[in-house]
């Protein structure tokens, strides 16, 4: 059981690409949370995994949508002053 388990955490690191740094913080929270849960350290290193990277999706999710918006009030913002400015001819 514990060689599945540690086979899946491997799998979940190499896919985890942009996002590794979620679920290693996560693996290393859930690593000693369920060590001292119970010695589970390996299935909490793979929940912390599953849940850090998903953590940091979001928060990259919520910063692009942030730059977004206001690269759109930016332009909104241009396109107001450059309509309230008298064309010179």
């Amino acid at each position: 059981m514990k060689k599945i388990v540690l086979a899946a955490a491997c799998f979940a690191l190499l896919n985890a690409g942009a996002h590794a740094e979620g679920c290693l913080k996560g693996a290393a929270v859930g690593g000693v949370v369920g060590h001292v849960a119970g010695h589970h350290a390996v299935i909490g290193g793979a929940a912390g995994c599953a849940i850090g990277s998903h953590r940091a999706k979001k928060k990259e999710e919520e910063k692009e949508k942030k730059e977004r918006e206001q690269h759109a009030r930016q332009q909104q913002e241009q396109r107001q002053q450059s309509a309230e400015q008298p064309s010179s001819q």
